[in-house]
């Protein structure tokens, strides 16, 4: 094999291997900190005057009636040469209006030379500015937002040697930023392990990238090499004072985790799981267990966290009103136009209570939902859900229409439910969870209709939104997110519908399990929010 060839397929092995980050908080002094966290500003302000220039941009080329035009063309033409005519006509008004990646890059090196910034983290930001382009372009984006003050973005260079660059000093990892040195604090033993692969690699990576190209060529197999490939350093402010923590990202899959006594700390479970993901709740149905929770919550404080966080928005709501009466007409609304804001030291004070509740919050969503996508793998490889809708969810209805009474519908959907219980942010890390784990993630079919189908009478009923107990044909009553995960559970991939025969073999079982677990809530006076058990 030649050089060339070697490190053709070495490039190649890169891109195929998997990726996994290990988070650390650097060791700084805080003077070092202050200074890293002012420097993460100036990306911030550079990143705006990007976004403003392409967001101009994109802006005129959206307002020409042609590109419009062209654009409702290509998405309503199925012939492939069409749309490849298509494609590049839409292409060149990109490039005639300077919507291009080429143009962002050579943009971004004069605003990062005033600003002061590294040519790679200027780099870095602009693909950042870029993908959200692309977004706008090719996805369902509108359009890209500026950061606001105080909104830190993360310092990243996409090359070890580069901007962040690491070396090894006395057995221990070593990273530098402009002049200073810094290192990162373990603080348990998976950060240890981590640390301890990744060192083992820069002890000898040409013969580990050996091993790496020959299992490609002759096993066409990824080994898990545990390379370094570049450095990110992440600002926080937590509890008034700003902290930095160091993602660094490696080659290979994430090693397992042990407890105290060297057992495995996360055991991976055999055979099939339905569930139901609503908007704040998940019901589930294996071989072993049923369940029904409402979703990120661990324990019961977070109902009264969620609560505080509202109560503080709103005094900064009325301390916001009470300084600025010139920005709000009579009926209370806010008026047009471009306004000044007077902000007092009572509302600052909020602002921070409320924005350290916030993270608080979202810190304990992250760390439920992960309890409960690790309880889930124990009980099964196979997970069977329904397709994600959380965004879909979320959007306001745009018409206006009149009930029964006479009385205007409320245009609201579920977007306090979904920011509260991240019903879309569950589903993905349940996904991630069991490919990377070697299960098996289904989605079925829109013609599924889990929620509608009665195995009793082997017919689908359609049952309003608001029926949350409700009988069978034969009588027998069901919690309906429940019936709907165990309708879930008896999925038959080869039809990729319900396997009847099996729903009928297993439902009198699994029906004693949801009878016993609704009997446990009661007692335990547990509220599961929308489930239509009522606790005393």
């Amino acid at each position: 094999m030649t050089e060339e060839e070697y490190r053709k397929i070495l490039k190649q092995f890169h891109k195929l291997s998997d990726r996994h980050i290990l988070v650390a908080e650097t060791d700084m002094p805080y003077s070092d900190v202050v200074k890293v966290v002012t420097l993460s500003d100036k990306i911030r302000k550079a990143g705006n005057e990007l976004v403003g220039l392409m967001r101009k941009n994109y802006d005129q080329l959206l307002r020409t009636k042609r590109y419009r035009k062209l654009l409702k063309l290509y998405g309503n033409t199925q012939d492939k040469d069409k749309r490849r005519v298509l494609a590049k006509q839409l292409n060149e008004m990109q490039s005639e209006y300077n919507v291009t990646w080429d143009f962002c890059r050579k943009s971004m090196i004069p605003i990062g030379r005033k600003y002061g910034i590294d040519a790679v983290f200027a780099l870095t930001k602009a693909e950042d500015v870029w993908r959200g382009i692309e977004k706008c372009l090719y996805d369902n984006g509108n359009t890209i937002h500026f950061s606001k003050y105080g909104e830190l973005p993360c310092i990243r260079a996409k090359q070890i040697n580069r901007g962040i660059p690491m070396s090894v000093k006395g057995n221990k990892l070593q990273f530098k930023l402009g002049k200073t040195m810094f290192g990162i604090q373990l603080k348990d033993r998976f950060q240890q392990d981590e640390v301890d692969a990744i060192l083992s690699y820069l002890s000898e990576p040409e013969i580990i990238d050996n091993k790496a190209v020959n299992t490609l060529i002759e096993d066409a197999y990824c080994i898990d090499t545990y390379r370094p490939c570049y450095a990110t350093i992440v600002p926080k402010l937590i509890r008034g004072k700003y902290r930095l923590y160091l993602h660094l990202t490696i080659e290979g899959k994430v090693m397992s985790k042990y407890d105290k006594y060297g057992n495995f700390r996360h055991k991976y479970g055999k055979g099939m799981i339905g569930a139901d993901i609503g908007t704040q709740t998940v019901a589930y149905t294996s071989d072993t267990e049923v369940g029904l929770k409402n979703l990120s919550e661990r324990g019961n404080s977070i109902q009264t966290s969620e609560r505080k966080e509202r109560l503080l928005y709103r005094a900064m709501d009325r301390s916001r009103r009470a300084t600025n009466p010139q920005n709000y007409n009579d009926d209370g609304t806010i008026k047009k136009g471009r306004k000044t804001w007077n902000y007092s030291n009572h509302y600052k004070r909020l602002r921070s209570k409320h924005a350290e509740l916030c993270r608080i919050n979202a810190v304990n969503r992250q760390l439920a939902i992960n309890e409960d996508v690790n309880h889930l793998r124990s009980l099964g490889d196979i997970f069977v859900t329904e397709p994600k809708n959380a965004g879909k969810l979320m959007k306001r209805a745009k018409e206006t229409t009149i009930n029964s009474k006479g009385k205007f519908n409320k245009k609201k959907r579920f977007g306090k439910s979904i920011k509260n219980r991240c019903p879309g942010g569950f589903q993905s890390m349940v996904e991630k969870k069991f490919k990377i784990t070697g299960g098996t993630y289904i989605e079925v079919p829109n013609n599924y209709r889990a929620s509608q189908y009665d195995h009793t009478a082997d017919d689908y009923i359609k049952k309003k939104l608001s029926d949350r107990l409700y009988k069978l044909r034969d009588g027998t009553e069901v919690q309906r997110d429940w019936y709907s995960s165990y309708l879930l559970y008896c999925y038959d991939y080869r039809t990729q519908n319900i396997d009847k025969e099996k729903c009928n073999a297993e439902f009198k079982a699994q029906y004693n399990k949801e009878k016993t677990l609704i009997a446990w809530i009661k007692a335990n006076k547990i509220r599961i929010l929308n489930s239509g058990i009522k606790v005393a």
